[in-house]
């Protein structure tokens, strides 16, 4: 297959002795109870060597927070907001208040995600194609005060723009009710020099197509692959999105399109195969890769920018698809990291910089009393206590998914107990007299009962992290966990 212009532009720099290489970043979510000030989250990327990374709330003191650091930045608009902008007027007025004034205070700016995979009907009722417009409004202000060349506006995708169940990647081509929409957006961005922004989340696409769990791991022990795609062999689902994106990119005339990786990671808990050892070897093999600047069989040598998904766990996340969603950091709420993984991506066997300064709350738990006399009130009590806390690593194949009853609805208090960061007006592990307050820590094996660090900031609302995982119904949150409570019954 001829090389296209993308490879041969990069085959001249290699030449030159000027190779451009792939950028590892982080995306950083803040949809949690307790979360480190700002400071302390640059100060733990500049201690890691994180070149770039996505923020999906763009509030005044997270931008702050990274004022000289010299870490480029995404930032992120809510769907919700794209209507405030659908104009050049509210996009001059965008520009101004996020961009403009936080590169004055020496900024680092990089791009603008204009929505949030709001061509995705996983998580939306409807597209919302008020994103194409929005684009343009903003890259066209962007371009007028003269930012353009170095920040770019684009739209972030997941891997459903594609049209389902393709078995190789030259099969690939962005569904029908999208596809005009898209070649507009496609269109915008080659006029600005602006990369296409595609999310992929391994553990979740291979089951949703009945693939090997192996395939999503890039160290090539997969016995599902794809063979003789016009010539080429894939051995990993890294590998064969990648291309089918480009693939769908060339057929909606745009072949050279730069493509970047916003979202992709390995959650811990919650799901089946999300667990610590798979999340360490499925970075230990993707982040060299992306290091090695060796492309894809499509683009062999092309640097390749990804961001891993993400920081830390986030106990607002929505769970539509799983409770795994709550999961995907690769440092816990308290800045220590779970696993080995290098970050520079050198492959080495090494944990990543623990958080500086970090305060938590008392070393003590609440737990179940044991008085199971009335097991209506013990049901009431797990219900209201999964409200509010995060039960999730109760759910099937999650890291507490082995407790007996006892300990189920302990976690579940504790949860609870340290949600309200261990006090309220009325005692938070009282539960009607079914709670007790205890020293010593009753964590189990891989469930852990954590104590939490002491809350520092409120959540933000209205961020582009609480659009993307908007509130579902308490109902449908609580229904795995009460049919967890009910097998013991």
């Amino acid at each position: 297959m001829a090389l296209s212009i993308i490879t041969l532009a990069y085959c001249i720099m290699l030449f030159s002795g000027n190779v451009v290489e792939g950028t590892i970043g982080l995306n950083w979510g803040r949809m949690a109870n307790q979360r480190l000030i700002p400071s302390m989250v640059v100060d733990l990327f500049l201690q890691n060597g994180i070149p770039e990374v996505k923020v999906f709330s763009a509030s005044e003191n997270v931008m702050k927070a990274f004022s000289g650091s010299g870490i480029g930045l995404t930032i992120a608009i809510p769907n919700e907001s794209l209507h405030e902008i659908n104009s050049t007027d509210g996009a001059r007025d965008w520009v101004r208040t996020k961009i403009t004034n936080f590169v004055n205070m020496n900024v680092d700016i990089k791009y603008v995600n204009v929505g949030a995979e709001p061509f995705s009907p996983s998580f939306w009722n409807q597209t919302n194609f008020g994103a194409v417009d929005a684009l343009r409004f903003i890259q066209d202000a962007l371009n007028e005060i003269g930012y353009g060349d170095k920040t770019k506006a684009t739209i972030p995708h997941l891997t459903d723009v594609l049209k389902p169940n393709h078995t190789k990647p030259s099969d690939a081509e962005f569904r029908d009710d999208i596809k005009e929409k898209m070649i507009e957006s496609l269109q915008i961005l080659q006029e600005n020099n602006s990369p296409f922004v595609m999310d992929v989340f391994p553990i979740y696409f291979v089951r949703q197509n009945n693939m090997d769990v192996e395939f999503a791991f890039v160290d090539g022990h997969s016995t599902y692959f794809v063979e003789d795609d016009n010539g080429l062999n894939y051995t990993n689902l890294f590998d064969f999105i990648y291309d089918s994106f480009l693939w769908a990119m060339k057929k909606a005339g745009t072949p050279d399109l730069k493509l970047v990786v916003g979202q992709i990671g390995w959650p811990t808990d919650g799901y089946p195969d999300a667990n610590i050892a798979n999340a360490e070897r499925f970075y230990k093999s993707l982040l060299p890769k992306v290091a090695s600047n060796k492309g894809t069989p499509l683009r062999p040598g092309v640097p390749i920018d990804i961001y891993i998904h993400s920081l830390s766990d986030e106990n607002k996340m929505k769970v539509k698809f799983g409770a795994f969603q709550r999961h995907w950091g690769i440092y816990r709420n308290d800045g220590e990291p779970k696993f080995k993984i290098d970050l520079s991506g050198q492959g080495r066997d090494v944990y990543p910089t623990s958080a500086k300064g970090v305060t938590y709350m008392p070393k003590r738990w609440c737990i179940f009393n044991g008085d199971t006399s009335n097991l209506t009130k013990v049901k009431y009590a797990f219900e209201q206590a999964c409200l509010v806390g995060d039960c999730t690593s109760l759910s099937p194949g999650g890291s507490c998914s082995h407790l007996d009853f006892n300990q189920n609805v302990s976690y579940a208090f504790n949860r609870f107990f340290q949600t309200k960061s261990q006090k309220e007006r009325d005692d938070p592990c009282e539960f009607d007299g079914l709670g007790k307050v205890v020293p010593d820590n009753p964590s189990t094996g891989a469930c852990i009962f954590p104590v939490e660090v002491l809350a520092a900031e409120s959540i933000d609302t209205g961020s582009s992290m609480g659009e993307r995982m908007a509130t579902l119904s308490k109902l449908v949150m609580l229904l795995p966990f009460l049919l967890i409570f009910l097998a013991f019954i």
